[in-house]
């Protein structure tokens, strides 16, 4: 799925939240407004996803370059943080002379991106080089696992990650074990079904596959309440929840159709999910060739998988992340919420 042509940036979207919601309530329409523009350095694209540190500083964001990025304010602007193994190694990696498509496989493609609070350390899910960890002062990240421990099976297209918080458990997606991510456009023409959900466990440092062959899985979020894994599958435009304990414990089932091709999915403040829409589906209410009435770029489900909320954007405008920053106290005293969203001219992640 191609992203639109423009100029790469990260975008912080200011989107009111005027009252709460319930199942029972119409899906609410919500419009992005676009706050803070942050753009990019020179040479670099693709902030495919974004966090904030238990200081709430930031956003970080992986770029085109295998570096992840820091934004330090509009006086010092973005400054390098972390970087995989191979970047201040080899001199392809910094030199900006060939395009990122060609040497990511050898610098690395940060995508997933989530601390974990307790130790301040981030998670990084890079494309290429695997589960990488790097400390609370950044710098060279880590490789923790290239593969799976049960079976041994090389990552392909390490993508998508969560981090429970109490127990430090990584919760991460390989998108494919046929195809990297600069073919990701041959997942979807092919049908390629061979992604996988792993778990690293923090403490016994291993990886597991607790879901196989599963049709391009992307984004991961875990629950609230720790009882399940939601992961996004980009096709077929769904979300699917695994569960991890109780008499479910072990099953894989549908949580929602989605309108779109869905990127990211992040916890909101109140039990549910945001789930950032790469590209909406064709829409059968709306005649070919007419304009469609909305465009939509994200929608929030509710603890159930219920659709309660959309974010719609001028035509064009497509994002890989939504994320509410200090979500619980800003949505319920200020009633609004920071979005961080971005625009990448690059491939789907």
């Amino acid at each position: 799925m191609a992203r639109i042509n423009a100029a790469a940036w990260l975008v912080l979207a200011l989107a009111l939240l005027l009252s709460p919601f319930s199942a029972a309530q119409p899906i609410k329409t919500t419009p992005t407004h676009w706050s803070f523009h942050l753009p990019l350095p020179d040479g670099v694209t693709g902030a495919e996803s974004l966090a904030f540190d238990r200081r709430g500083q930031g956003p970080y964001a992986g770029v085109s370059d295998g570096r992840v990025l820091k934004w330090g304010g509009s006086a010092v602007g973005w400054t390098t943080f972390a970087h995989g193994p191979n970047y201040r190694k080899i001199p392809l990696c910094t030199a900006s002379v060939v395009p990122s498509e060609d040497t990511e496989s050898i610098c690395g493609r940060p995508l997933g991106l989530q601390f974990f609070a307790k130790t301040g350390d981030l998670y990084i899910a890079d494309a290429y080089h695997g589960l990488m960890k790097v400390g609370p002062d950044g710098g060279e990240a880590e490789v923790l696992a290239s593969k799976a421990d049960d079976d041994g099976a090389p990552f392909h297209f390490v993508n998508g990650l969560d981090v429970d918080q109490a127990t430090g458990d990584v919760y991460f997606t390989d998108s494919s074990a046929t195809y990297p991510r600069r073919f990701n456009t041959e997942i979807m023409m092919n049908a390629d079904a061979t992604g996988r959900l792993l778990r690293y466990d923090a403490r016994a440092r291993r990886v597991s596959v607790l879901k196989a062959d599963l049709p391009y899985p992307n984004g991961v979020a875990v629950s609230a309440d720790r009882t399940h894994v939601v992961v996004a599958h980009t096709v077929p435009a769904q979300a699917f929840r695994y569960w991890l304990r109780g008499a479910k414990a072990g099953q894989y089932e549908l949580m929602a159709d989605l309108p779109g091709y869905p990127d990211n999915v992040r916890r909101d403040a109140r039990g549910g999910y945001w789930v950032a829409l790469n590209q909406e589906k064709a829409r059968i209410d709306v005649p070919a060739g007419a304009a469609p009435v909305k465009h939509l770029v994200g929608v929030r489900l509710n603890a159930n998988g219920v659709e309660v909320e959309e974010l719609t954007a001028a035509k064009g405008v497509t994002l890989s992340d939504v994320a509410e920053k200090d979500g619980k106290s800003g949505c319920k005293q200020a009633r609004a919420c920071l979005r961080a969203c971005q625009i990448e001219p690059a491939k789907t992640c």
